[in-house]
């Protein structure tokens, strides 16, 4: 059973940074494609981050993902946070690509306000 498995989301005030962390279990980590998702309310969801392509141009220069192979780990550093970025964030998995995922993580909320 594949699960994937977020942390990391929370209230921060604007300029902060946050680091979201997703465990992946049930996959052969290494083969994925691996991102992240956002989804603020009335909007429809958003790819942010890619493994393999890159950002969202919203996001460009102030997020980084990176991921750790030995601890099936995926992990999106969001720096200088705006009110703009609070949302859902959901962790995916693909075996070709996250434009199309098939696993999802069941999401963490992050809150920027002061």
């Amino acid at each position: 059973q594949v699960q994937l498995v977020e942390s990391g989301g929370g209230l921060v005030q604007p300029g902060g940074s946050l680091r979201l962390s997703c465990k992946a279990s049930g996959i052969i980590f290494r083969l994925y494609d691996m991102g992240w998702y956002r989804q603020a309310p009335g909007k429809p969801r958003e790819l942010v981050a890619d493994i393999t392509s890159g950002y969202a141009d919203s996001v460009k220069g102030r997020f980084t993902i990176s991921r750790d192979t030995a601890k099936s780990t995926v992990y999106l550093q969001m720096n200088s946070l705006k009110p703009e970025d609070t949302a859902v964030y959901y962790c995916v998995a693909d075996l070709r690509s996250v434009q199309a995922p098939t696993y999802w993580g069941q999401g963490t909320q992050v809150t920027v306000s002061s």
